[in-house]
């Protein structure tokens, strides 16, 4: 059995965030991200409000990075078209678009709310 070295797998980790801040998606998400969570620090809100609109957008970054993953995986397979490497990207691309939807719905929820 192999030995568990933190060290070791806090680099892959760290590897692994420099090859997504190479993605222009994570970027652009960034772009939105960054500005929208110093801007919780300034709104007069619960901890537990900013908690959770907080974690609504870290989530985003986290589908990203294992959209980028199978998307990866995928090239990795195959390089010619086929319906179930489409179907395993889309459904992957989908996963983030369904986690921005709930950070939207999350934060209009406690910015709007009366």
């Amino acid at each position: 059995m192999k030995k568990y070295n933190l060290f070791k797998n806090a680099g892959y980790a760290i590897e692994g965030l420099l090859v997504l801040l190479k993605e222009r998606a994570f970027q652009l998400e960034l772009l939105f991200i960054i500005p929208l969570l110093i801007l919780l620090i300034f709104l007069d809100l619960t901890p537990i409000q900013k908690s959770i609109m907080a974690g609504s957008l870290i989530i985003i970054l986290i589908v990203e990075a294992l959209n980028t993953a199978v998307e990866n995986t995928v090239d990795l397979i195959t390089d010619k078209w086929h319906e179930l490497a489409k179907k395993a990207k889309d459904t992957a691309s989908a996963a983030v678009f369904l986690s921005i939807v709930q950070a939207v719905v999350i934060w209009g929820f406690n910015l709007f709310s009366f």
